[in-house]
């Protein structure tokens, strides 16, 4: 049975698929009686009947049915192998790891990632959600194709990709809105302030503390989200990721005199962009067209 090679599937699939043998031996440019040959070696090979003959035609068998839906998964998987191939001699690399702001929009991250899936299933993607310097730290390894990043990072050219506004927010019962006046710096100082933990392993900082008082520092943007819905302080947070809890009202803009809103900058960086792979310049492009089709 190990004998059995996938061009006898294939050429079983084209009995089927076209309806007989000759028609079959058209399409794929062979004899019939190479076709015939090739089909009663598998079953005398395999020791199951996989075809039958019903009146000048042919048909499966159940168990010819059976097997030949399987074969047909290997003769799927066997042309994606080469298809493989043919892209790694082109250059496609294997592995595309990108590193990506939290700030950055996820439902633009999330059109890019699905256009890159259809366009290149075979290409594996290491995603890193990064935060502050964590970015920069992997491009300046060497541990990242593409960067998305909200920092300015000295010795690379970054490309613009959008503009993140963030809003500072605490939840509608919050003491900060009670105070019913327009607020300044002295009033925040005083209230607990969540804030996000860079996730470099150099030069970390926390994102925008103010010195208050208190402070809580969280990993992820969900996190910190979470904990303002439950009234556990303020912060200031990416439109993009609150805009249902400012619609239902689950959180509210503080009514800050100044600095209420601000705005961040993020970039696209290429580790190397001359020598980046088409998977690399892919992934790049994908990210560009998502922005370009948000309305964000």
């Amino acid at each position: 049975m190990s004998r059995v090679t996938l061009a006898q599937w294939q050429m079983l699939a084209a009995v089927v698929d076209h309806g007989g043998f000759a028609r079959a031996a058209e399409a794929v440019h062979k004899s019939p009686s190479t076709l015939n040959h090739a089909v009663h070696k598998l079953e005398e090979q395999l020791g199951v009947k996989v075809l039958e003959p019903v009146g000048r035609q042919v048909r499966l068998t159940e168990e010819g049915a059976l097997l030949l839906r399987r074969a047909r998964q290997l003769l799927e998987s066997s042309d994606a192998l080469v298809d493989i191939a043919a892209r790694l001699r082109e250059g496609l690399e294997a592995e595309v790891v990108l590193s990506i702001d939290q700030i950055f929009p996820s439902n633009v991250l999330a059109k890019a990632m699905e256009a890159f899936s259809s366009a290149l299933p075979q290409v594996r993607l290491q995603l890193h959600e990064s935060v502050l310097n964590g970015g920069v730290e992997m491009l300046e390894d060497g541990r990242a194709d593409l960067v998305v990043s909200g920092v300015p990072t000295s010795g690379y050219l970054g490309e613009p990709l959008v503009s993140v506004p963030f809003i500072a927010v605490a939840h509608p019962d919050h003491p900060l809105h009670a105070m019913s006046r327009p607020l300044d710096l002295r009033d925040l100082e005083h209230h607990r302030q969540v804030v996000l933990r860079d996730s470099s392993q150099r030069a970390s900082r926390d994102s925008g503390w103010l010195k208050a008082e208190q402070r809580w520092t969280v990993s992820h943007i969900a996190t910190s989200v979470e904990m303002l819905e439950h009234g556990l302080g303020f912060a200031w947070l990416p439109k993009t990721r609150i805009r249902d809890q400012l619609a239902s009202g689950r959180l509210k803009p503080l009514p800050l005199q100044a600095g209420g809103t601000r705005e961040a900058p993020i970039q696209l960086y290429h580790r190397d962009a001359d020598r980046a792979g088409p998977a690399t310049r892919a992934m790049a492009e994908h990210l560009r067209q998502a922005v370009r089709d948000c309305s964000c």
